[in-house]
């Protein structure tokens, strides 16, 4: 029963080898929806704790004497017969005792058993070594029942954690005087023995096991109030009576039979009574089933094989008629239409060769295509910008005449160096010969 969703042991799962804080390797879990309520009055809180033993096989309660604070999944050592005993702390708080109220348990009997100490590591080391030393027990107590020729079965054996007593839980069909067989324990396993008889589907409780639903069993996990189940109510929800089909692991009918009974039994009220047989023209109609979901109630005609489905109003209808002594032409079968179509098998077609890429490559071309436009478009816009934002640059650039002006006009408009030299001559017509240039000195002497 150990839990796959937590990695605490080897492999993943504590295998009831950790402390599994989502309690799933209990069987008959609880889950405290109280436990973060604040507590307006201490000295009127509950005082009883509920534990677990056997991974939830068995659960008891014990008076807190010490008020000791305790929470979910702690091991604490408690009273035992002629000694101690170790258990898992299950439930604690206020729904211990809404828990009580349900099993009718007093909450202040003063014979309720204590909890003496939180475990200790030499408490839980003698609880192991109990644990490890059941299964070899539960096989020895088996062959001696078997050696005695005693009509019960074994199914589950506990030993107290101080390895001083030990429950012998059995299942048999009559009525079993095992007053030879307890000697036989007392004297091979040095026991105090406690023989237990419980019933079938307790048995499977304890074993535990896969339901054919998928799921564990009920009696494993949450369900502990076993009631009566018979073949009525496979009637009452149309179910074949099929033993095979409708028996649990433990060899009783379904628990779950009971669950759907009271929705069945609510729906079946607006359906008429004594309609069981109905006389038409042309014959005698019989019941077959009646059909909740739909509202409809299917008869045959004796003598034929056909199903008819009738309306609740038509067979109420016929029915005053019949008791007025008329009898129907028709039973006026309504056609029932299937609420799920038919679905088409697909076909097995052979495609090997026929597939061909060039869907792919032709998108692979579209693509490129697209971006290089994208790209390309890209690049208009940005000289469409750079054209308009090129004016009114020009427009805030300082007034230098030669800067303005074209090339070609300022080339026109540049002086030679002859033309130069001219207008220097015009400029300066009376300057004495030391002031001027040395070529022009050498000149003069030239000439």
């Amino acid at each position: 029963m150990g839990c796959g969703s937590c990695g605490t042991g080897k492999p993943n799962g504590c295998k009831s080898n950790g402390g599994c804080s989502t309690g799933g390797c209990n069987r008959l879990n609880v889950h405290d929806w109280l436990q973060n309520l604040p507590i307006g009055d201490a000295e009127s809180s509950c005082k009883v704790i509920e534990v677990s033993f056997k991974q939830g096989s068995r659960k008891e309660f014990y008076r807190n004497t010490t008020l000791q604070y305790f929470e979910k999944g702690d091991y604490v050592t408690v009273e035992g017969v002629g000694g101690f005993d170790v258990g898992e702390v299950l439930l604690t708080g206020e729904l211990v005792r809404l828990q009580m109220k349900k099993k009718g348990v007093d909450e202040f009997n003063p014979e309720m058993k204590k909890v003496l100490r939180k475990s200790t590591d030499r408490d839980i080391e003698s609880y192991r070594i109990s644990k490890d030393r059941e299964p070899s027990v539960q096989a020895r107590s088996r062959e001696l029942a078997l050696q005695l020729n005693l009509k019960m079965k074994l199914s589950e054996v506990e030993i107290q954690a101080d390895g001083k007593k030990a429950t012998f839980f059995y299942t048999a069909e009559d009525r079993v005087d095992f007053r030879e067989l307890i000697k036989f324990y007392a004297g091979e396993f040095k026991l105090k023995v406690e023989m237990r008889q419980i019933g079938i589907r307790q048995e499977a409780a304890k074993v535990g096991g896969i339901g054919s639903c998928g799921r564990e069993l009920c009696c494993s996990t949450w369900l502990n109030d076993f009631k009566s189940v018979n073949t009525t109510a496979a009637r009452y929800q149309n179910l074949s009576i099929n033993q095979t089909k409708l028996s649990g692991q433990c060899g009783r009918l379904k628990c779950c039979l009971n669950y759907e009974l009271d929705t069945y039994l609510d729906a079946l009220q607006h359906f008429p009574d004594n309609a069981d047989i109905l006389e038409i023209a042309k014959g005698t109609a019989i019941l077959i089933k009646k059909d909740i979901f739909k509202n409809l109630m299917w008869y045959m005609i004796q003598g034929g094989s056909k199903h008819y489905p009738v309306t609740i109003q038509r067979v109420k209808e016929i029915k005053r008629l019949n008791m007025q002594g008329i009898k129907p032409e028709e039973l006026e079968a309504v056609e029932v239409i299937s609420g799920k179509p038919k679905e088409v098998e697909p076909q097995f077609v052979d495609v090997v060769g026929q597939i061909s890429l060039r869907s792919l490559e032709k998108n692979d071309r579209r693509r490129k295509e697209q971006q290089r436009e994208n790209r390309q478009q890209e690049r208009r816009q940005e000289q469409q910008r750079g054209r308009e934002q090129e004016p009114r640059n020009r427009g805030n650039e300082p007034r230098n005449p030669n800067q303005q002006r074209p090339q070609q006009e300022r080339d026109r408009n540049t002086p030679r160096p002859q033309q130069q030299r001219q207008q220097q001559q015009q400029r300066q017509p009376n300057r004495p010969p030391q002031q001027r240039p040395q070529q022009e000195k050498k000149k003069d002497q030239t000439d």
